[in-house]
């Protein structure tokens, strides 16, 4: 029987474990927090310290009853709940619940699932940090502080269901303020003149980069016509060729913000879609011959730290497939970013013997895509690096112009060899020497403008998000889901626009609360959550710092801000109910139709936009829609009757020539769709 009960967070992570425990373990799961924050007050005694009340959370009831009962049974109980301040606090929670003394070594923390560090950590459970669970607990009641205040008066001045947070609405603020950025933006032209060479048949071309020994600025036509009647009848003659070796080295292994960006840049995976896969990756997969394994370190980590034992895998791994010139000699560290924490390690696999193609069969497409993006990265970031030679000449014409032409071409592939990154395309000059003389084939001017600020995604987002010291990146894909839910944030073709309801709310913030909207201060939070971790600093004094002037700013709020009448968009399209002409609401999924009259007439219709495109089945019109999913696909809009859809967007106002049929875009080539 067994005589010992280990909690964990989930049912996978307790399978797996369970197999590296013998007999005398039994393994439980929580399936995460039990205790928390009630819902329905704002459950926080200000007045006794800022004391939180906590209940068990509703549902939860019966899952802590059953773990009560077995610990009863167990004559020791161990709490593996993961290795951050959230399992920690989850920790402490069980901890108090199950009645375990607080001076009792039961907590047991790793960093991955495996075999060795499953049995370190048994062999040395610790007491519960009480810094972390501080830190937590700050962390919570100043979101609940900002949340509970807040939102109700926007209720009430805005529209009902609205909410505010501490993180969501400073990323709501930055998209905002990129959108002014471009409404404000005035493009600026400029020119630049591209020379085409050639020497012994060979062409080449070389950028102009000087004018009178200054940097070659083009502000219009105008100039770029005096620099072309310089150029008439010159000469054009090489004044220096450096030749050089170029070294190209492989990124850090993945943390959790670049793995969420990285995903988002090659697989297109949303923040959440990545941190669902990845968690499955962490908490174990069934491998054929291998059982439940955990592929992947935590999960949720800002450190590029390496252990020891990982360095040495990747070493023979890489040795033994590669050989002596693939590996660098020494293994390869890296320094964490400003504000990391280097209690974790980096995003890596577990094993560098299960290769992505090795364990393909086991894991879903996703599972197997992010693994091998993980598994890669994690293996080039301990080779050799790529070698490239490179080739600049200085060319000059008239006296005065210089243009510079550069080539390189790989010379070794190092860390490249791997395959997952892009490789920079060769750009091949002919031999070039001093002096030597070259045929102008062609001066190609070209006009440009200077071009806004682009629009953020869901990684540039991220990026930010992290640049600025502003939330953790383990609470980035819930809020970038939250901003879109609360429908303050659309997306459309990957970028992020405000809607009128975000523009409004931001406005009202940055008015009557503007240090939560603050990209600054917002920072300085998160470093205060972070000196209380260490044990720098008190967390109700913490609380109590931010409370003070905080709770001036909502008394300010409820009296002075005014009431919003937004604005509905109307469209021409009949409610067929009561005959008004419906009007654009923005909901979770995006763009939907309501009657003006809700809540006496509450028909809604799905938004479609309609393409200059005639359906090829029944000369119908071709929509837009979206899947369930959130995907975008295309149909007819005389669907049920007629069922024709497809992914590709269709080119519009344009038909084969052949059959007649509708040309769709499918990569850059127009190509037409069977149908």
């Amino acid at each position: 029987m067994a005589s010992n009960l280990v909690i964990v967070e989930s049912p996978a992570k307790a399978q797996t474990i369970k197999r590296y425990l013998g007999k005398q373990y039994k393994v439980k799961a929580s399936m995460g927090h039990l205790i928390d924050l009630p819902k329905s007050q704002m459950g926080i005694e200000i007045n006794e310290v800022f004391k939180p009340k906590y209940i068990t959370i509703r549902g939860k009831g019966k899952i802590l009853s059953e773990l009560k009962k077995e610990a009863k049974k167990a004559d020791r109980v161990y709490l593996a709940g993961d290795p951050d301040r959230e399992g920690e606090a989850i920790c402490w929670h069980l901890g108090r619940a199950l009645g375990i003394d607080e001076d009792e070594h039961c907590r047991v923390e790793f960093n991955e699932i495996t075999k060795d560090a499953i049995k370190a950590a048994f062999k040395e459970p610790r007491k519960i940090a009480y810094n972390l669970v501080n830190a937590q607990q700050a962390r919570r009641v100043l979101d609940r502080l900002v949340g509970y205040n807040i939102s109700p008066i926007l209720w009430k001045k805005v529209r009902k269901g609205l909410s505010a947070g501490r993180v969501q609405s400073v990323a709501v603020r930055l998209i905002c303020d990129r959108e002014q950025e471009i409404k404000e933006f005035v493009p600026e032209e400029y020119w630049t003149l591209i020379a085409q060479f050639s020497k012994d048949g060979e062409k080449f071309e070389g950028k102009l980069q000087e004018v009178d020994g200054k940097k070659a600025e083009i502000p219009n036509e105008e100039r770029m016509n005096e620099i072309l009647s310089k150029l008439e009848n010159a000469t054009y003659k090489v004044h220096k060729v450096e030749k050089k070796e170029r070294k190209r080295n492989p990124n850090p292994p993945f943390i959790t913000s670049t793995l969420q960006q990285d995903a988002y840049r090659r697989l297109g995976f949303s923040a959440r879609r990545t941190m669902r896969t990845a968690q499955q990756l962490y908490e174990g997969i069934k491998v054929s011959g291998e059982g439940h394994v955990g592929l992947i370190t935590y999960l949720r980590t800002d450190s590029t730290r390496i252990s020891q034992s990982a360095l040495t895998a990747a070493k023979e791994y890489i040795l033994e497939e590669y050989g002596e010139d693939y590996y660098p000699g020494k293994p390869r560290t890296f320094k964490g970013g400003k504000g990391s924490q280097d209690a974790h390690e980096c995003i890596r696999p577990t094993r560098t013997d299960l290769s992505p193609e090795k364990i393909k069969s086991a894991l879903s497409n996703d599972q197997f895509k992010l693994y091998k993006l993980i598994w890669n990265r994690f293996i080039a970031s301990q080779m050799a690096p790529a070698k490239y030679d490179t080739v600049a000449a200085d060319i000059y014409a008239a006296g005065t112009m210089k243009f510079r032409a550069r080539g390189s071409q790989l010379k070794f592939p190092g860390f490249l060899a791997l395959g997952h990154e892009d490789q920079d395309k060769d750009e091949i000059l002919p031999e070039l020497k001093q002096d030597d003389l070259l045929d102008l084939e062609e001066l190609q001017p070209n006009q440009h403008f200077t071009q806004p600020p682009p629009r953020y995604s869901e990684a540039s987002l991220v990026k930010t998000l992290e640049k600025e010291g502003i939330g953790r990146p383990s609470t980035y894909a819930p809020i970038i889901e939250t901003i879109q839910t609360k429908g303050y944030v659309i997306q459309e073709e990957k970028r992020l626009y405000p809607t009128q309801l975000g523009e409004i709310v931001v406005e009202q913030l940055k008015e009557f609360f503007p240090d939560v909207l603050d990209v600054d201060f917002t920072a300085e939070v998160e470093q205060g959550l972070d000196k209380i971790e260490d044990g720098e600093k008190d967390w109700q004094e913490f609380l109590y710092e931010f409370y003070e002037p905080f709770e001036k700013q909502v008394k300010t709020a409820e009296e002075e801000m005014k009431k919003i009448e937004l604005e509905e968009e109307q469209t021409d399209v009949e409610c067929e109910k009561c005959g008004s002409y419906m009007v654009v609401k923005h909901g979770r999924y995006g763009k939907f139709l309501a009657c003006p009259n809700f809540p006496d007439c509450k028909n809604t219709k799905s938004f479609v936009k309609e393409l200059n495109v005639e359906c090829p089945k029944c000369q119908g019109t071709i929509v837009e829609r979206k899947s369930k999913k959130g995907r975008k696909f295309l149909g007819c809009n005389n669907y049920p009757d007629c069922d024709f859809i497809t992914w590709y967007k269709p080119v519009e106002g344009k038909k084969c020539p052949k059959c007649e049929s509708f040309l769709v875009q499918r990569g850059k080539k127009e190509q037409v769709l069977p149908v």
